[in-house]
C-alpha cells in the first residue's frame, strides 16, 4: 500500500473517532505548545535585560572593592563577604590619581555614595526617597535622561535632582524646579532646592514588580560633597563606574586599572580591587539566560514524551479493535511491512495535526507572554520545525511497538478474533 494510501486511511480513522482522537494529541498539543511559548518568551526576556544593560554602556567598567580569596565562608551560611571598614574603602585621592594617570583613556567617571532611604517633603506632601550622592559623570554614564532643569554640577551645593515620578508626588500641582524640599535621614535634616527632574527607566519586567513601581523610581540624586556630610559610611569609595572613550580595547584597559590600584592594596589583607566590564556581565548574562530557557524547554518536552505515552497506549487499542481488519488485510496478501507501515504512518499523523495545533497555541502564548514584557516577538522558524519534527518523532518512536505488534499478528487467529 502506498504512503498516501496509508495517510488517508489514518485521517479516516481520525474522523471517525473525533473525541478520542482530539484526546490522544492533547499531550503533544501541550508539549508542542509549552515548549515554543517558553522559548519564546525566554527569548523576549533575553532581548529585554540585554538591551537595558547595553543601554547602559558597553564601554563602562566597574570598578569595586573585592574580598581576597573570594567569599569569605567562615562568614556565616553562605559565605557573605566581609563588610569593608574606613580604611579598606577606596580615598578621593585615589580615584584622582587614577583619572590622572589614564584620562586619555576615560570618557567619564562616575561616583556614587548612597546616604540611605529617608523622608523628602514639601511642605503636607511627602515621601520615602533613597538619596544618592553623585557626582557630574553619573549622568553619561548611567544615561540619564533630563527631562527638565538639569543634572548635578560640579561645585554644586545643596541642590537636588529628583524622579518625574517623585515629583508628581511631591508637586502634583505645580513646578517643582526652584522649590526646597526637606530631606531627613534619620537625625540629619537639611533643606535642597530642585535643580532637575529625570525620568526614570527601570527594567519593564511588571512579573518581577520591575515596572512603574519598580525599586529606584524614587531616587533622589545630590551632590557628592552634600552626600560626604550626610553619610555615615565614611568619606571613600567601595565602587565607581568608568566609562572608556571609544577605541579604547576594554580589556587592555581593564589590565591597567589592576595593574593601578593592586600595588594600593598590596598591604591589605582583607580587600583587594576588581575591575569587571559590562560587556562581560552582558555576555554571562545572555549565556545564564539562554541555559534557562533551553533547560525550561526540556523540561517542558517532557510532556511531549507523557504524550507519547498516550499515542502509544491509544494505538495499542486501536490495534485491538481492528485485529479482524488486518487479519482480512494479511488474507489478501499485505505484507508485515505493509501493515507496520499504516499503523506507524497513523501513529505519525496523530502526533504532526497535535502538533501543528501546539504550534499555534505556543505562538499565541508565547506571543502573549512577550507583549506582557512589552517587547513582542514571534518563535523562531528553526524553534517550529525543531518542535514540530520532535512531535513526529514521537510519533514514530511510541508508535512502532504498536504497529510491529500488528504485522505480527497471525491472520487466521486475527480472522476468528470477535
Amino acid at each position: 500500500m502506498l504512503l498516501w494510501e496509508n495517510i488517508q486511511l489514518a485521517l479516516e480513522g481520525l474522523r471517525a473517532n473525533k473525541m478520542r482522537s482530539l484526546l490522544t494529541m492533547l499531550g503533544i498539543i501541550i508539549g508542542t505548545g509549552a515548549v515554543i511559548a517558553i522559548v519564546t518568551v525566554g527569548g523576549a526576556l533575553t532581548q529585554v535585560i540585554t538591551a537595558q544593560m547595553r543601554s547602559i554602556g558597553a564601554n563602562n567598567v566597574q570598578v569595586t572593592l573585592h574580598p581576597r580569596g573570594g567569599l569569605d565562608f567562615t562568614v556565616g551560611f553562605g559565605g557573605a563577604p566581609p563588610a569593608p571598614l574606613q580604611r579598606d574603602l577606596m580615598t578621593g585621592e585615589m580615584v584622582n590619581r587614577f583619572y590622572t594617570a589614564h584620562h586619555h583613556s576615560i570618557a567619564a567617571l562616575a561616583l556614587t555614595r548612597p546616604v540611605g532611604s529617608g523622608w523628602a517633603a514639601n511642605g503636607e506632601d511627602a515621601s520615602i526617597a533613597s538619596i544618592i550622592g553623585v557626582n557630574s559623570d553619573f549622568k553619561r554614564v548611567n544615561s540619564v535622561e533630563i527631562v527638565s532643569g538639569r543634572f548635578i554640577g560640579e561645585g554644586d551645593g545643596l541642590y537636588a535632582v529628583i524622579s518625574h515620578h517623585l515629583a508628581q508626588e511631591l508637586f502634583p500641582q505645580s513646578d517643582p524646579l526652584g522649590q526646597k524640599i526637606r530631606i531627613d535621614i534619620g537625625e540629619n535634616t537639611d533643606f535642597f532646592a530642585i535643580i532637575g527632574v529625570y525620568e526614570h527607566t527601570a527594567m519593564s519586567l511588571p512579573f518581577l514588580g520591575m515596572g512603574n513601581n519598580a525599586a529606584g523610581h524614587n531616587d533622589l540624586y545630590i551632590p557628592i560633597s552634600a552626600a560626604g556630610m550626610m553619610a555615615e559610611d565614611g568619606q571613600g569609595f567601595q565602587s565607581f563606574v568608568v566609562m572608556a572613550e571609544d577605541g579604547v580595547d576594554i580589556d587592555g584597559f581593564v589590565a591597567q586599572i589592576i595593574d593601578f590600584f593592586s600595588p594600593l592594596y598590596a598591604h591589605n589583607p582583607r580587600f583587594t580591587v576588581a575591575a569587571l566590564p559590562m560587556a562581560t556581565i552582558l555576555g554571562v548574562t545572555e549565556t545564564m539566560m539562554a541555559a534557562i530557557s533551553i533547560a525550561v524547554a526540556v523540561i517542558a518536552g517532557i510532556s511531549l514524551m507523557v504524550g507519547g505515552v498516550g499515542v502509544m497506549n491509544i494505538m495499542l487499542v486501536s490495534v485491538t479493535e481492528r485485529t479482524r481488519e488486518i487479519g482480512t488485510r494479511k488474507a489478501l496478501g499485505a505484507t508485515n511491512a505493509a501493515i507496520r507501515l499504516q499503523f506507524v504512518a497513523e501513529a505519525v499523523i496523530i502526533c504532526a495535526i497535535g502538533g501543528a495545533f501546539g504550534v499555534i497555541l505556543g505562538i499565541v502564548l508565547g506571543y502573549a507572554g512577550s507583549l506582557f514584557l512589552e517587547n513582542p516577538v514571534l518563535p523562531p522558524l528553526s524553534i517550529i520545525f525543531i518542535a514540530l519534527g520532535f512531535a513526529m518523532a514521537i510519533g514514530l518512536f511510541f508508535g512502532y511497538y504498536p504497529a510491529n505488534k500488528a504485522a505480527k499478528l497471525d491472520p487466521i487467529e486475527a480472522l476468528r478474533h470477535e
